[in-house]
């Protein structure tokens, strides 16, 4: 299969040949017709001339050599009987009756007469032109004749003029076709290459063509498909990396699950196996064993229902209803509750009471999960600062390391490292995501073994 460029060459080729030949054929009968016309006039003027020179018959054969020397014209002069009287080329005892002949039977009847044909006498083609004259109240025939042979010889040189002048032409026209040729051998190669490039999802640049508008369309269109694909391969990129991690939080979430379900599971299954199989247990322990079933329970039904407030969240479809709330009487609620479970500890507020819209219910979610986390990972007291603009759950714990801070935002991230462990990693996914819908903000601040303060501002 024939490239573009040699197909280009080839077919251009071959039609200024056919050109060539084409305008040779039409230019030789043209010229020819031209030519005929010419010599048809010109021995239709010399017989009126030589008509004039007729008044007698008498001094004939010097009329006729004498014309012959100065036109070159063959000249035959016949009589009505077709005789030949005279010729300027041949002996006229050689010569048959001449009755017969085209231009003669025309001139007979018309006045003038005129053939091509070849003469057996001279052995060439000859242009006949023959008129009728009277001479003595008696019909004769003047005849000339012109050899076509010189239209050869005009026609050849001619020829060899248009070919020479039509050679230069396609010599030029050539090596301007041979240079777009190797242009369009360039462009298409280039684009090519570049669409090699895109099947290999690694085009290098942009392409750009100025030979041409089409190729300016074809690579302007191309450089818009690589930047769609390439947009597509990021974007595939993206969700490819999205399924890796959603499948590595999948994992992760079934090990945590897996682990906080563990505990509780295995103390149900404890305390009712022993109260199944020890009929005489004693009524007080039996029911210290239910309370520590129901406790355990609870505990599972809490870690579900954070796991739908958790999709809630992240959906978007929890919605809040907000109204002026006191934090002083939230606060004191959410460290009655958690001081009955850290008897050990203790937990300090200060600050002026400060009232603000929120939902109730979530805000006091958000502030049990830090404040319990506070208490988790340190020993000493956790303090609870309110000020008109935010409000503070300061520790003096074990800390976060400060790569792990922009982190435990995420869902299902967990600190390990220094003991720090946020369970499922869905509490301060929870808590941020809450303050998100109030519009409110979570500063944390943290250093390893120094403690750490998480700040609300509303």
């Amino acid at each position: 299969m024939l490239k573009l460029h040699q197909l280009f060459l080839r077919t251009f080729s071959l039609i200024f040949l056919l050109m060539l030949l084409v305008l040779s054929v039409t230019i030789y009968f043209w010229s020819k017709h031209i030519y005929l016309d010419q010599i048809e006039k010109n021995l239709s003027q010399n017989i009126d001339s030589l008509s004039f020179s007729f008044t007698n018959l008498d001094n004939i054969k010097y009329i006729v050599k004498t014309f012959k020397a100065k036109t070159g014209n063959r000249i035959t002069i016949i009589d009505e009987k077709g005789n030949v009287l005279a010729d300027s080329d041949k002996n006229i005892k050689q010569m048959e009756n001449h009755s017969n002949r085209y231009e003669i039977i025309h001139a007979k009847y018309n006045g003038y007469g005129k053939k091509i044909r070849f003469s057996h006498t001279l052995n060439e083609e000859l242009l006949y032109v023959a008129k009728k004259i009277v001479v003595d109240d008696k019909i004769y025939y003047i005849r000339l004749a012109d050899y076509t042979y010189k239209i050869q010889d005009n026609f050849t040189e001619l020829v060899y003029q248009l070919i020479a002048f039509l050679t230069l032409f396609l010599v030029g026209f050539f090596f301007v076709t041979y240079y777009l040729s190797l242009k369009i051998k360039d462009e298409t190669n280039s684009i090519l290459e570049y669409l090699v490039q895109m099947s290999n999802k690694k085009p290098k640049q942009e392409i750009y063509s100025d030979f041409c508008e089409e190729f300016n369309k074809i690579t302007r269109l191309l450089n818009k498909v690589a930047s769609r694909l390439s947009k597509r391969e990021k974007q595939k990129a993206k969700q490819t990396a999205k399924l890796k991690i959603a499948n590595r939080q999948k994992d992760e979430i079934i090990s945590a699950i897996s682990h906080e379900f563990k505990n509780p599971i295995a103390i149900i299954t404890g305390y009712a196996e022993t109260i199944l199989n020890d009929k005489e247990l004693p009524s007080k322990m039996q029911t210290n064993f239910l309370n520590k079933i129901y406790s355990n329970g609870n505990k599972m039904s809490h870690i579900i229902d954070k796991l739908r407030l958790t999709l809630k969240l992240e959906e978007g479809k929890q919605n809040i209803m907000t109204s002026e709330c006191s934090l002083r009487k939230i606060l004191d609620e959410i460290v009655s509750d958690l001081q009955d479970k850290y008897t050990q500890r203790e937990i300090n507020i200060i600050g002026d009471d400060v009232k603000i819209k929120i939902d109730e219910t979530l805000f006091s979610m958000v502030l049990t999960n830090l404040i319990e986390n506070a208490l988790k990972y340190s020993e000493d007291e956790v303090t609870i600062k309110i000020t008109q603009n935010s409000i503070s759950i300061i520790d003096k714990g074990i800390g976060i390391d400060e790569n792990e801070i922009n982190k435990i935002n995420q869902k299902f991230y967990r600190v390990s490292q220094n003991g720090w462990n946020n369970s499922l990693g869905l509490g301060l996914f929870i808590v941020h995501s809450i303050l998100k819908l109030h519009n409110f903000e979570l500063a944390i601040k943290s250093k390893i073994h120094e403690g750490s303060e998480f700040q609300i501002k509303y």
